[in-house]
């Protein structure tokens, strides 16, 4: 014990000003003792299968069964209760029935306990009223008392620096403090995970499992492997984000140590879906606002677990690319284009090599060799096998490449010229001041050879399948190019726009506001809006089309109807008084019919702009991730084409005009196939405005759909407009549904 105590001490610990929180999840994962509560050795019980773990792995801390009724166990000692215990409790294990365990915390806490793992499941995962009562008794019991606190219904966790495993796998586990730390609620996947970096020959420092997350939380684990400076990649699996202020202030803090986050994360949210009454709340789903609004903090979802495991490869064993610029060197033509398509298809595209390197090349492979990038050395290879290591760091020195590729895969036997390659570019990646990644074109099985060899080479990534390969290098660049530069942006709306907000938001009783309240708000923070004005009789209909100048638009105005053309409340191309009427007239009538009876404000009469383009913008409150902004192709055919885009809010003039970079709206607003370029000014404007709106309304809007936003060469403008309410109401009410 006194070793162990030294040995720890000599460790990172956090310093004093770390948050409570970090410094509490220290203490779990680097115990003095573990306590077992519900020990029990029927044969394959959870509490038997973790302490084989901890004896196996060898903790060198005091490990302590309790169980009442027994006074000896596994061939130790057993203790009646924590009173009775050689020395204070430090870290205990819940194993008892869910209605015991808020009393095992309770008197954990009491005896000096700083942290527990609730493995117990029975609460908040069970809808009924009484494990839902247990979830609420726990949390309290937790908040109350303090204690570090992970669970309940989890599987244990893993901190490898201290032989610490109160884990049920019982698959084996190489105890080395790797650079790999995993968190999660879902214990099989987080296992999962470790399981296969293990197998790939990637070391995992740390494993939690965090259940319900009645009382720490993924984001909570993310802080702390933020500043653990034995930890250089962090891995979550995440069901939901609780509270997105927290979880980007986690994220940032892992950028800001130069640690990537890779997460895998559940599907869209119902809830999110269900309170959208707009295009853009019906095009935001949980999904597409995580990546939108993660993506910006430098999280690099992947979208299976065959794919995290090869970002995660790609990101502990490759440096941080300068640039895009990609090299590769093949033994085969056929595989040549293989690599030339599957990047090309990812938006990758390989370098002209600098006039220096193609030179070398020439003059090494001989007369009538083609020298290209990616370069097929094999014929040349075959009678000169130097040829194949002078290629690969002839692409390696080449100042005009920024990632060399090698297609090869990991010998699963003894080989000994292909592991004297792989050693020899190891020693030319160490120094390389650029990632050097091999891809094995398909996946192969690691055998123990393979994964010796594997960890013998800690300058290289190797990387299997394809297509995964392309995916992890594409973030690889991605979150790079994010390090160099991350926005912090807030919103940049006058006092007066602020003014108008309240004064509209005060004044709403409906679900949402009419389009000439939306309209106000939308021209107060800098949005064009088409001219218009609200008539309430036909007289007055026609007064307005003259003044604005003919052709015009008609379009009924009413809270209540939230998609106008569902229900015949627009018609388009008056041209004449004649028109107007009969417009007017006609709306009315139809709108009547309805079977809600709508209250009617009167019809909306608008200039009708000519425009090369439609587009929709927009914003949605989504359910988890908060306020999202959104670009694309507008019109009728919105859902159909689905050609958007999403970015986190606020926005400035950078971020917007990437958003629009990432459409095919965006190739046309800039100018397509000869085509003049579109007023993309105007478009930013109004991203950077509804951004602001949503900024400054905090969560009292549910969403803007602003569709069409017309544009042409000299303007854009607004010519409709929707703001949705997030209140109580706002489900309910409603006619009509694009």
């Amino acid at each position: 014990m006194e070793a162990r105590s030294r040995n720890a001490a000599e460790r990172w610990s956090p310093s004093p000003e770390a948050s409570r929180v970090v410094q509490q999840i220290h203490t779990m994962l680097h115990p003095r003792n573990i306590v077992l509560v519900g020990a029990t050795d029927k044969p394959g019980n959870y509490a038997e299968r973790i302490w084989n773990n901890l004896i196996k792995y060898g903790f060198e801390g005091g490990l302590y069964p309790v169980n009442s009724k027994r006074e000896t166990i596994w061939g130790v000692p057993c203790y009646k209760d924590f009173a009775n215990l050689p020395d204070k409790p430090d870290h205990v294990l819940v194993l008892v029935p869910a209605r015991f365990a808020v009393q095992v915390i309770r008197n954990a806490a009491a005896a000096g306990a700083r942290s527990a793992t609730i493995v117990t499941s029975g609460f908040s995962e069970l809808q009924d009223d009484e494990s839902q009562r247990l979830a609420v008794e726990l949390q309290q019991a937790i908040r109350e008392t303090g204690l570090a606190v992970t669970g309940p219904n989890c599987l244990g966790n893993l901190s490898a620096g201290e032989k610490l495993f109160t884990n049920i796998d019982d698959r084996v586990v190489t105890m080395e403090a790797g650079p790999v730390a995993i968190a999660g609620q879902s214990g099989a996947i987080v296992m999962a995970i470790r399981q296969a970096l293990e197998d790939r020959g990637v070391g995992v420092g740390y494993m939690v499992t965090t259940g319900n997350e009645a009382g720490l939380e993924t984001t909570d684990l993310m802080n702390y492997f933020a500043i653990d400076p034995s930890i250089r990649v962090i891995v979550v699996y995440l069901e939901g984000v609780r509270d997105t202020k927290a979880f980007r202030e986690a994220c940032k803090a892992a950028r800001a140590a130069g640690k990537p986050v890779i997460a895998i994360k559940l599907g869209a949210s119902e809830g999110g879906r269900a309170a959208a009454m707009a295009h853009t709340g019906a095009l935001a789903g949980s999904i597409e606002s995580f990546d939108a609004i993660s993506a910006r903090e430098g999280v690099i979802r992947a979208r299976g677990l065959d794919e995290l495991v090869e970002t995660t490869e790609c990101v502990v064993h490759a440096e941080l690319p300068k640039g895009p610029r990609l090299a590769a060197v093949t033994l085969s033509g056929g595989k040549r284009g293989l690599l030339i398509d599957a990047f090309s298809a990812a938006g990758l595209n390989f370098a002209n090599l600098s006039p220096a390197a193609s030179e070398k090349l020439a003059k090494m492979l001989g007369p009538g060799s083609i020298v290209g990038n990616p370069l097929d050395a094999g014929f040349a290879a075959v009678v000169d096998p130097s040829v194949y290591i002078q290629s690969i760091k002839i692409m390696i020195d080449d100042p005009d490449t920024d990632i060399v590729i090698i297609d090869a895969e990991l010998p699963k036997a003894t080989h000994e010229l292909r592991e004297r390659n792989l050693r020899r570019v190891d020693e030319m990646a160490a120094s390389a001041g650029k990632p050097v990644i091999y891809i094995s074109t398909m996946s192969i099985g690691f055998t123990e050879f393979t994964k010796g060899l594997r960890q013998s080479l800690p300058h290289i990534a190797a990387m299997q399948g394809l297509d995964r390969a392309v995916g992890a290098i594409k973030a690889l660049i991605e979150y790079a190019e994010l390090a160099k530069n991350v926005p912090e942006i807030a919103s940049s709306s006058s006092a007066s726009a602020r003014a108008t907000l309240e004064r509209l938001l005060k004044s709403a009783t409906g679900a949402a506001l009419d389009e000439v309240s939306s309209k106000k708000l939308l021209k107060a923070y800098g949005i064009p809006v088409s001219k218009e004005a609200i008539a309430r009789t036909p007289l007055e209909a026609v007064k307005i089309a003259k003044t604005i100048g003919f052709p015009v638009v008609a379009k009924v105005v009413s809270a209540e109807i939230l998609h106008k053309s569902d229900v015949g409340g627009v018609m388009l191309n008056l041209n004449s008084a004649a028109e107007v009427r009969k417009a007017f007239d006609q709306i009315s009538a139809r709108v009547k019919k309805l079977k809600n009876k709508p209250k009617i404000d009167g019809i909306l009469i608008a200039q009708q702009v000519k425009a090369d383009l439609e587009l929709v913008v927009g914003t949605a409150l989504d359910a988890e991730m908060g306020p999202v902004v959104l670009f694309g192709t507008g019109g009728v055919e919105i859902e159909l084409m689905k050609d958007v885009a999403l970015a986190g809010a606020p926005l400035d003039a950078i971020e917007a005009k990437k958003l629009i970079g990432r459409t095919k709206a965006g190739v046309k607003l800039r100018g397509y196939r000869g085509k003049p370029a579109l007023h993309e000014a105007s478009v930013i404007k109004a991203l950077i405005g509804l951004s602001n709106i949503m900024a400054d309304a905090g969560n009292r809007i549910a969403s803007i759909d602003v569709n069409p936003f017309l544009v042409n060469s000299r303007a854009g403008v607004a010519v409709d407009g929707l703001i949705v309410l997030n209140n109580d109401n706002a489900a309910a009410k409603g006619t009509g549904s694009d």
